[in-house]
């Protein structure tokens, strides 16, 4: 059943932090950073008598309860100096009780996390679920919280987090660093990188308001960026401003981790984005090749997926499940978006997207998964789907709406300039979608897709209902090539890689690698000792008719973008 689209006044009016209680006063530790705990003094306000207190659960941008609470140890209540009896509570396992004694108004907390990634003796990075206590059965809007931070001697601090008078990250002094109030809602969004190689770089000072990376690494030259990949991220931020047509945020900060130790990330946030990539990963132009769309994508969501949200994902406390229905959106078109924008500014070449865009359709296009499942529901199912493996992993199908949503954008984009003669395209929806309410700082706007509907009528008049569920709702046996098509390409397959899968394969990572590809002949996914990590649901491997086509492995082949 569709519903009625949201008021968007109410939903921006939702969003405003309000202040009139004493916040919460927390300071994390980082610098036990090499031994994988971080450390948290939290000052709760309190009332006489019985109080709960929570840890977060679900984390935004995850889509799924990853909320660290069994990494959270350590934990000692006290009030005037005297230790309080607590207890977890029965069935939900994030929350604390205690009885607060008559008289005291303020609850110290103590806690540690334990850190099993994205920390070393070089490079700290905190997201602040892992060490948040807060009232329970609040929406954490509401709750207001002061932050403090403290780093080893000598290591630099990025964050969109503002501190409490002058700070300058360059100067790398280490120590402790205090924030201006906010929420636990914005807090738990304000990541932090720290560490002794730190560099933050001003970007496209043109444009307001300002922006920034922020980079750490763990060998002291990497932290220090190519000026060729400056250029292209400010070339980012601009393209952006044309694309969308607002900024949501008062500050806009890239955080940059450069580690073959820490660990890689990818995590959207309305001021920021937490990107962790390989040591060498933006050391030249043909390096970066696999992660070229890692901070487009990331810096997209800051639109779409943190201003405008899904009403279903979005919940007002960290406690409630989030809903992915709408990912298709939320992450198919940041997808889309985020490779366009990757293309647009120079971190990745236009040919070079088409080659990684041909790819991905034939490997959906060859997913036999999609007999069964829409891409409707791999989005509904997201929380069980991150953590899918790869054994028949394309009978099971995993989180296509990223891949399946770029298509369908695609295929959008491309009705819309066809209708309108190339008058119009989706861009003139972003500016419509996007920009509702004009620039503003970082707030959460809910939408559903009626709205999307509607958005899109006002761009071009078209049954876009039907559009929709034709492609998102209903088994298609095949993926949605229209767009390509439309475009003035074709998908083809031949006996040998594209020059940019070639060059991922050469380079490894978290793209490359790998051994032969016999995907679309035999239907194996081999690995690069040899072994078979995955076998195509109905492919003659499947059916085991392999042994009976040798000649199958001469075609390995790769599909490719022609017009």
């Amino acid at each position: 059943m569709l519903r009625k689209p949201l008021l968007l006044a109410a939903a921006i009016t939702l969003t405003l932090p309000a202040f009139s209680q004493t916040p919460i006063r927390i300071t994390a530790d980082l610098t036990e950073a090499p031994r994988k705990l971080y450390h948290a003094e939290i000052d709760l306000p309190v009332k006489p008598g019985p109080a709960t207190f929570i840890t977060p659960e679900w984390i935004p941008g995850n889509h799924r309860p990853t909320g660290p609470v069994a990494d959270i140890t350590g934990i000692v209540f006290t009030a005037n100096g005297k230790p309080l009896y607590w207890r977890r509570d029965d069935q939900n396992l994030y929350e604390y009780h205690v009885e607060v004694p008559k008289g005291v108004t303020t609850l110290h907390a103590h806690l540690d996390c334990i850190v099993t990634s994205r920390a070393d003796d070089k490079i700290a990075v905190l997201e602040w679920e892992k060490l948040l206590l807060y009232p329970a059965n609040i929406p954490v809007r509401d709750i207001a919280i002061q932050p403090s931070l403290t780093v080893p001697a000598g290591w630099g601090i990025g964050t969109a987090l503002t501190p409490v008078g002058s700070y300058d990250p360059n100067a790398k002094v280490g120590g402790t660093t205090e924030y201006e109030p906010t929420n636990v809602e914005q807090l738990q969004d304000s990541p932090v990188i720290a560490g002794e190689y730190f560099h933050e770089f001003a970007l496209a000072p043109e444009v307001t308001p300002q922006h920034f990376i922020d980079v750490v690494s763990d060998e002291p030259k990497d932290s220090n960026l190519r000026p060729e990949l400056l250029n292209e991220i400010s070339n980012l931020v601009r393209e952006t401003g044309a694309a969308y047509d607002s900024r949501h945020y008062h500050v806009y900060h890239f955080l940059l981790t450069l580690s073959d130790i820490t660990g890689g990330e990818g995590l959207e946030h309305g001021q920021s984005s937490d990107n962790g990539v390989g040591e060498k990963s933006f050391a030249t132009q043909k390096r970066q090749l696999g992660d070229a769309d890692l901070l487009s994508h990331e810096f997209t969501h800051s639109w779409n997926g943190k201003y405008r949200r899904p009403y279903n994902l979005y919940q007002t406390d960290f406690a409630t499940m989030q809903q992915g229905s709408l990912l298709w959106v939320y992450e198919g078109m940041t997808q889309y978006l985020g490779n366009v924008l990757a293309a647009r500014s120079g971190l990745k070449s236009q040919a070079a997207y088409r080659d990684l865009l041909a790819a991905s359709a034939a490997q959906l296009d060859y997913k036999s998964g999609r007999e069964w499942r829409p891409t409707e529901d791999t989005a509904s199912a997201a929380s069980i789907l991150r953590s899918d493996g790869p054994a028949w992993s394309n009978w099971r199908r995993g989180q296509d709406y990223y891949q399946e949503g770029e298509l369908f954008w695609l295929d959008a984009d491309t009705r819309i300039r066809e209708l309108t003669n190339d008058q119009k395209s989706l861009t003139d929806f972003l500016h419509i979608f996007l920009g509702k309410g004009g620039s503003t700082g970082p707030l959460i706007v809910p939408y559903n897709r009626d709205e999307l509907v509607l958005d899109l009528n006002d761009v071009v008049k078209y049954d876009w209902a039907t559009f929709l569920h034709d492609r998102i709702d209903r088994i298609n046996p095949h993926a949605d090539l229209d767009g390509i098509t439309r475009g003035g390409y074709k998908l083809v397959y031949e006996d040998h890689p594209s020059d940019s899968l070639s060059m991922l394969m050469k380079a490894g990572g978290r793209r490359g690698g790998g051994g032969p590809n016999v995907w679309y002949s035999l239907g194996l996914q081999l690995g690069a000792d040899g072994s078979i990590r995955d076998v195509r649901w109905g492919s003659p491997a499947e059916q085991g008719q392999a042994g009976s086509r040798p000649e199958a492995h001469r075609r390995q082949r790769q599909g490719l973008l022609r017009r």
